[in-house]
């Protein structure tokens, strides 16, 4: 005769009467009654553990402490292997436990769907499950792990007053036999005994991290409010925000509105330096153009994540919150980007707090960019003032001065704490008293005041050449607050100006000033050269005596220099009667051959108007040759400690000063050597000449007639003569010697003074009855210098 549960719980609570019991214990043998008195005890023993777990959880507020207690109860009153208890989540949508992980508590997780778990708590519905392996819903995977075999399983959902599921209880193998249903109601009722201490310790630590959080949020606010600079002040944040979370670590990327990137300043745990992307790559890029939270729970998963950072650093990503920073009307300012929470994943708690944090740290980050700039404006102000060559002095509105640049103490020959504190009246007297004059003109009429070339005396009564600019300073608002002077020291560039423009044009004394000194130190440099010279001077001096020679070497000098600074020249010097001018030599220009060239025209049509003058006054016309080399010279100062001369040298002045001379011998004005051909505009028309030998230089010239000087009336039939010319020369070098003769004569014919196609028509009549020697090359050998 078997006696259920049922049966026994009747006789326990005294509702069967004592005739029945006795009748009851009569029918039983010894093995029955054997039966009864075990099922008795093990009713007590269910009984006492109810009233054990209301014990249990009745003087704890932690789930801490409660998780084990009531799992040590549980499996002890069901007579099983283990058990375990995991409750609702809501912020996470996950089921949760806490158990002893070495000597600290720490918390399992999984979606609230998972497992057997998940199934019993989704459906509200106890399962009893004989064979856990039968069952596509266990997760064997534990048990490899573990190396423990889970063999039958009981679980309940764990319901509140209100009915609604919190939880689940699982109990894991039974000692004896199978779960049954005697031990499905036993777990259902320790579990209903335990829901209301489980929600009041779950309210109780929600509060608890709540004013923890709030409390560590203060902490935070006020800690990252004190700090201005920016440096630490992120890294404050970005630890403040790990801890927060109780993540991994942290990276926060700032926006650069001019690139419209990311930067990162603060990278926790990696090097910071050169991280910066578009604004809109990548997930903290979606998360800044959008200004949407993204929460990631596998980082591996996600299409936008890009591990190579992982790979550089040898890190694992697995969670990332990623949240836009947002300063006062909407600005997005930058992201910060949260990874790896410890214990789980990032929640919509962590989404709130991490929120209400950055809103915090938007302000901190705001105000201390705006010092940064302040500080990098004032640097970039005072370093403006430290490298300014002219004096600035402030002063305040009552005149006093308050602030003086490095260049004002050199320049007033003061120091600072002669100038700082005092009027200017005190510092500018007697024959500077115009300064102060400058100061009051701007306070009568509130413009600025220039001064132009004025003599200011310094100490030790010298006098240096300044301008002068007093400047009324005026606020935001447009008050007065003050005024500026700005000093600038004029007396070497006016003494260095006055002397170089001697020797150069007005544009190259400019380009020079502003270029420096360094300009003028020895250094090879392509240049093109220019010698002129008057034929037949000595005889012209000795016709015209000593003063009208100098009245005429003056008129000369007047107009040809006048032309070489037109076309930026520098005069190099006067040799006699012969002008030296090197195009390029302080300021190099791709035109300088050009200007050369054109120089040497201008020279010839100049010397016309001269000579009209000339002739006009009674006295006699002078012609000139004009020789232009161009190429490598040494150019910078020369000469002795005493007396230096900048100037070049080089065989390319040698060249010029023998091509000059040629014109003699060719009966031309402008001899050009090929170099400078080669680097003169198609515009400038020119013939080839000869190649020649100079004396000193082994390989022969191709030198080119300059012909941009001719008019009509100077060079008639110019076309058909320089035809002819060409024909005649290349036959000439072909040996041809009588067709190129007839050639020259076609020439002369042309221009009847033609010096170069005489020349060649004298050589063609020598060469027809002397033919030169087989390996003759068409040289010609200048005689001579």
């Amino acid at each position: 005769m078997q006696i259920g549960f049922e049966t026994i719980r009747e006789i326990l609570e005294h509702r069967l009467h004592q005739e029945d019991i006795e009748r009851l214990l009569h029918g039983l043998d010894e093995s029955g009654k054997a039966e009864l008195f075990f099922r008795i005890t093990e009713m007590l023993r269910r009984t006492t553990a109810l009233a054990d777990i209301a014990n249990r959880v009745s003087d704890s507020l932690s789930l801490d402490v409660l998780f084990p207690r009531l799992m040590e109860v549980v499996t002890e009153a069901l007579n099983a292997d283990r058990s375990s208890l995991f409750l609702f989540d809501a912020e996470t949508n996950e089921l949760f436990s806490r158990v002893m992980q070495g000597d600290v508590i720490g918390e399992i997780r999984f979606p609230s769907h998972l497992g057997v778990a998940g199934s019993v708590f989704t459906s509200g519905q106890a399962e009893i499950i004989p064979d856990a392996y039968l069952d596509a819903r266990f997760n064997q995977d534990v048990d490899r792990r573990t190396g423990y075999r889970t063999r039958n399983i009981l679980c309940v959902p764990i319901r509140n007053k209100h009915h609604e599921v919190i939880g689940i209880t699982q109990v894991l193998n039974k000692h004896v036999g199978d779960f049954d249903t005697e031990d499905q109601r036993l777990l259902e009722g320790l579990s209903l005994q335990a829901s209301a201490a489980l929600e009041n310790a779950r309210l109780f630590e929600k509060v608890e991290r709540q004013q923890r959080e709030e409390a560590m949020l203060l902490e935070v606010s006020i800690s990252i409010v004190s700090e201005i600079h920016l440096d630490p002040l992120l890294a404050k944040i970005m630890s403040a925000a790990t801890a927060l979370l109780d993540a991994d670590r942290g990276t926060l990327f700032l926006h650069d509105p001019a690139r419209d990137e990311l930067f990162s300043r603060v990278a926790g745990g990696m090097a910071s330096e050169g991280i910066r992307f578009a604004a809109n790559a990548g997930i903290a890029g979606e998360c800044f153009s959008s200004g949407r939270v993204i929460n990631i729970v596998d980082a591996y998963s996600d299409p936008r994540f890009n591990p190579e950072f992982d790979q550089q650093t040898g890190y694992r990503t697995h969670s990332m919150l990623c949240m836009p920073i947002v300063a006062r009307g909407e600005r997005k300012i930058g992201v910060m980007q949260v990874l790896n929470r410890k214990g789980g994943v990032f929640g919509s708690a962590d989404e709130r707090r991490l929120r209400a944090f950055s809103a915090q740290a938007a302000v901190a980050i705001e105000n201390a960019q705006l010092f940064e700039e302040v500080s990098a404006e004032r640097n970039y102000n005072e370093a403006i003032l430290h490298s300014m060559n002219n004096a600035v002095l402030t002063l305040d509105a009552n005149g006093v001065l308050r602030k003086v640049n490095e260049a004002a103490l050199r320049i007033l020959r003061r120091s600072a704490g002669e100038l700082l504190g005092r009027t200017l009246e005190e510092h500018f007297t007697a024959r500077n008293g115009w300064v102060v004059k400058s100061l009051e003109k701007v306070r009568a009429s509130g413009r600025t005041d220039i001064t132009v070339d004025t003599d200011l005396f310094v100490e030790d009564g010298d006098a240096i050449s300044v301008n002068l600019a007093t400047v009324p300073l005026t606020s935001m608002r447009n008050e007065a607050i003050g005024y500026m002077l700005m000093m600038e020291d004029i007396t070497r560039e006016k003494r260095l100006r006055n002397t170089m423009s001697r020797y150069m044009s007005k544009t190259v004394v400019d380009q020079l000033l502003e270029s420096g000194e360094a300009v003028l130190g020895g250094t090879g440099r392509d240049v093109s050269v220019l010698f002129s010279d008057i034929r037949g001077f000595t005889s012209i001096s000795e016709r015209l005596g000593a003063k009208e020679t100098v009245a005429l070497l003056n008129e000369y000098f007047t107009d040809m220099v006048d032309i070489v600074f037109a076309h930026n020249g520098v005069l190099d010097k006067y040799i006699g009667d012969m002008i030296m001018a090197v195009f390029g030599s302080v300021l190099q220009s791709k035109d300088d051959a050009s200007n050369a060239v054109m120089v040497g025209n201008r020279m010839i049509t100049g010397l016309h108007e001269l000579n009209l003058r000339r002739v006009a006054r009674g006295g006699e016309p002078i012609r000139i040759g004009v020789g232009i080399s161009t190429g490598n010279v040494v150019a910078g100062n020369i000469g002795s400690l005493k007396r230096m001369e900048y100037t070049v040298i080089g065989d390319r002045v040698n060249l010029a000063e023998r091509l000059e001379s040629a014109n003699k011998f060719y009966g031309t004005s402008i001899l050009i050597c090929d170099s400078t051909h080669a680097a003169i505009k198609d515009h400038e028309p020119t013939r080839e000449i000869d190649l020649i030998r100079v004396r000193g230089r082994e390989m022969p010239v191709a030198i080119h007639e300059a012909l941009g000087h001719h008019t009509d009336e100077s060079f008639p039939h110019r076309a058909e003569a320089l035809g002819a010319f060409g024909e005649g020369l290349a036959l000439y070098r072909q040996r041809e010697w009588a067709r190129a003769e007839r050639c020259f004569l076609r020439a002369l014919a042309a221009n009847p003074a033609d010096g170069p196609s005489r020349i060649y028509l004298e050589r063609c009549g020598i060469y027809r009855d002397a033919p030169p020697p087989r390996e003759w090359d068409g040289v010609w050998t200048m005689p001579g210098k």
